[in-house]
């Protein structure tokens, strides 16, 4: 069930609303987070959350073990490491592996077929953080297993994020208060982010999606250049718009999870745009791989070896491709160049910081939202003209007519590219906090976006989950 469906805004959340607030207790509000969570996630995956549940389960019963056991905590720590990295290698990385073994000539293994668990990805690295944090001492174990199961399960961030660290919202597990402020912040909070994801982002998809399902030879460099900009726009509309509902949802239900994107394509680097893209990520991989390994306080080789580890895991979390280990060690080498060679110069140069940054994210969208690697070096031949302008079989303008291409997308375009800077923070909330008269007239427009998706959504537009990728 996706947030942005009818299924889940006219009905599921609704119904969710009217149950939790009519019940008092604090545990009986988890309990029933903690169900219909459940459902949420069976909606999608009936099969699955069983995986879900004996992730809960183990690790529920791992964190304790820990605690108790703090004379072998260590070795228990790894058998966990191992069994959730496991369950997450079966469903999600066995078929490339073997895929990878199939290359060696003579080598003929059954690749079998299994279905990615939605949110998997999102799920095992919250809990394991979660387990992890036990160990160091950094928050108390959990001894109440529907807390727990809150916690992991809570379908505001269980299939898009962000990853919510335990130790963010233990407090408010066990004594949150749910407030009318928190609640009508939430609730604009969600219309955004919806609004975001419904009228921007899947607009930019739609012309993105047919552009690079045709040939690099039929679009050329100006349907190339079209296609990964609308890309560019989608894919941070989806996402963020995704972060924003869940944030949204959890201020309504008296939680308060950490922000996940901070306008990272006003980047003027790429050690900023990583400070400020899927900040969730970025701090999982800091504190648990990169930390640990030895962060920059050791000597230049280890300090490469250290971030060349991260950037591949980064790349595989994203998927189970070729293309998305290119897509983390891409940022991984220009990450360590960055930093060793042109890094210092580039920040002198106010305007060319920032176009290099944008170009570096731009082409990386390529390498990550290609299907292979085939099809991402055509991309990167049309984009830079080895096959003309338009193409060379005149189809363009046939494939922009069906794509969506049309003064809709164009606005939208406009309105994605303005709405990646901070408009909002320094034009809009500031100014509405002042005014009463601002307060009532951002309502207003809030209800006409939200009317707006809601439409958009009941005509059946084009509307695709790009985290079944995840």
């Amino acid at each position: 069930m996706l947030f942005s469906s009818l299924h889940f805004i006219l009905f599921f959340f609704p119904l969710f609303l009217l149950v939790y607030f009519s019940a008092k207790k604090r545990y009986t509000r988890n309990v029933i987070l903690f169900v219909f969570s459940l459902v949420f996630y069976a909606w999608g995956e009936p099969l699955y959350i069983f995986l879900m549940l004996f992730s809960l389960t183990v690790n529920y019963f791992s964190a304790i073990l820990i605690d108790r056991r703090r004379d072998i905590a260590k070795k228990l720590l790894i058998l966990n490491v191992v069994v959730n990295l496991s369950m997450l290698g079966v469903f999600k990385y066995a078929g490339f592996v073997l895929e990878t073994v199939n290359l060696i000539p003579g080598v003929s293994l059954s690749v079998p077929s299994i279905a990615l668990p939605i949110g998997i990805s999102f799920y095992t690295f919250q809990i394991m953080s979660y387990v992890i944090d036990v160990y160091r001492g950094d928050t108390a174990v959990q001894h109440n297993y529907i807390f727990l199961g809150a916690y992991l399960a809570a379908f505001p961030q269980l299939i898009a994020g962000p990853i919510v660290r335990y130790i963010t919202v233990a407090e408010e597990l066990e004594n949150r208060q749910e407030t009318l402020d928190d609640f009508a912040a939430g609730c604009r909070r969600f219309i955004m982010g919806l609004s975001k994801k419904v009228l921007i982002s899947n607009v930019m998809a739609e012309t993105a999606d047919l552009l690079l399902a045709s040939s690099a030879e039929d679009i050329g460099a100006v349907g190339a250049w079209i296609a990964v900009l609308a890309y560019t726009l989608q894919i941070y509309f989806d996402f963020s718009g995704y972060s924003d509902m869940a944030i949204g949802m959890g201020r309504m239900m008296g939680f308060h999870y950490l922000e996940n994107f901070n306008y990272p394509y006003t980047a003027v680097s790429v050690t900023d745009f990583w400070r400020r893209w899927h900040i969730s990520l970025s701090s999982f991989f800091r504190d648990y791989v990169y930390i640990p390994l030895g962060g920059n306080r050791v000597s230049k080789p280890r300090w490469i070896f250290n971030l060349s580890v991260v950037w591949i895991l980064t790349g595989l979390w994203h998927g189970a491709s070729w293309n998305f280990v290119l897509w983390g060690v891409y940022f991984g080498v220009l990450l360590i160049l960055e930093k060793l060679i042109w890094g210092k110069t580039i920040e002198k140069i106010p305007v060319l910081r920032h176009i290099y940054t944008i170009l570096v994210f731009v082409f990386g969208w390529v390498i990550f939202r290609a299907e292979n690697l085939t099809q991402a070096g055509e991309i990167f031949e049309a984009m830079f003209g080895m096959y003309g302008l338009s193409g060379e079989s005149a189809r363009l303008p046939i494939i922009l007519q069906s794509s969506g291409f049309d003064i809709v997308f164009i606005i939208m375009f406009i309105a994605g590219i303005i709405l990646s800077a901070p408009v909002y923070p320094k034009l809009i909330q500031n100014n509405v906090a002042k005014s009463r008269a601002l307060s009532v007239s951002f309502d207003i427009v809030l209800i006409l976006l939200l009317i707006a998706s809601a439409a958009s959504i009941a005509v059946g537009s084009y509307n695709p989950f790009i985290y079944f990728r995840f």
